[in-house]
């Protein structure tokens, strides 16, 4: 079996962002992507995908994107951005390696499996992200026979003529939504009226207001930080398109012998189904005692996990509100960083 002292599972941003920072003090990591390159799951994504983050917004440390920093990187901007990254910073990388299981050995290390490899390790850090498994909600019946989760969709070409709706009113379904109207007769299905917000202000970007009133700083369990986690909202110009161009509906509450039923008592019998649900992180491959909550999401406090050697990276507000968006994982990464190398630093001395 391969000894290495810390793994990390996980090849994207945050895991890059990991590597980096432990390297910078000297500490020897390899990362596990299930991936055949860096910034494969960005080029995967849909064709028109552009980040409402300017590049100056989307980098790891100070490592800056080709042209204008005010520009929004497109997907394969940042497939490439994150490609280059690794590159330069000459990070170890595994290819083709899906952990399948973590496991904890009587002498505290880690067990990790893959479908090519098994490794044992000191210390494990889960960089597999804060989305990560497609959620589709059990509320239909499979009558409609052309239905595809958002992650799944790529462009206009490959979606039917006809009445084509879309479930979930989050920055991707209505960017979705307003793509499609150019072509299609689209619904869309949101639970409330979004909250929305321009991507910028007085010449500035957004994000470059949300930095300076450090609302990128706020912590989950503050009061502006729950009330933020509760009402994401939408960034962008795309929603006053869906209004001009969409007919939009309430809540879905069924979809039933191929007619969708909403809040309100309406109804439509659409010819295809987007679901724009978004994602559940499963993480039922770490068999690791107490490593999971009741609701099998990570025991962790600020990515570092209650069981020794195991860390998180990368995770929806996991330590503010930045931590989920690419921008956000360095400082995230230098907190474990040094989380780590104290804990080593402790252990030589005793």
């Amino acid at each position: 079996m391969k000894y290495i002292d810390i793994v990390i599972v996980g090849g994207g941003q945050a895991g890059l962002a990991m590597a980096y920072a432990l390297k910078r003090i000297n500490l020897d990591c390899i990362i596990l992507d299930e991936n055949s390159e860096t910034g494969y799951s960005w080029r995967n994504r849909y064709d028109s995908l552009e980040l409402f983050t300017p590049k100056a917004y989307s980098r790891l440390y100070e490592h800056n994107y080709v042209g204008d920093e005010r520009e929004f990187p497109t997907k394969n901007d940042v497939a490439l951005y994150l490609k280059e990254f690794k590159k330069s910073k000459n990070l170890k990388v595994m290819y083709g390696e899906k952990v399948i299981k973590v496991s904890q050995k009587a002498n505290r290390n880690y067990t990790i499996v893959t479908h090519n490899s098994t490794i044992e390790a000191h210390q494990v850090i889960v960089a597999t992200g804060a989305f990560y498994t497609p959620f589709i909600p059990d509320i239909h019946d499979a009558s409609i026979p052309i239905t595809l989760h958002s992650a799944n969709y790529r462009n206009a070409n490959q979606i039917p003529e006809g009445k084509i709706l879309i479930v979930g009113g989050g920055n991707t379904g209505v960017q979705i939504a307003a793509e499609l109207s150019s072509t299609h007769e689209v619904h869309l299905s949101i639970s409330k009226e979004p909250k929305r917000i321009s991507t910028t202000l007085l010449g500035k970007s957004i994000f470059w207001w949300f930095d300076k009133l450090q609302i990128l700083k706020l912590k989950p369990n503050t009061i502006l930080g729950e009330k933020l986690r509760k009402a994401e909202p939408l960034i962008g110009h795309d929603f006053v398109t869906v209004l001009n161009s969409v007919s939009i509906h309430g809540k879905l509450e069924e979809i039933s012998n191929k007619v969708a039923y909403f809040k309100g008592k309406s109804s439509l019998e659409p010819d295809a189904v987007i679901w724009a649900t978004g994602y559940k992180n499963d993480y039922s491959w770490i068999k690791v005692e107490n490593a999971l909550d009741i609701d099998q999401k990570p025991n962790h406090h600020q990515g570092i996990s209650s069981i020794s050697g195991l860390y998180y990276i990368g995770l929806s507000w996991q330590r503010n509100r930045a931590s989920g968006l690419i921008h956000g994982v360095t400082e995230d990464a230098e907190f474990i960083a040094k989380h780590i190398d104290k804990n080593l630093n402790t252990r030589r001395n005793k």
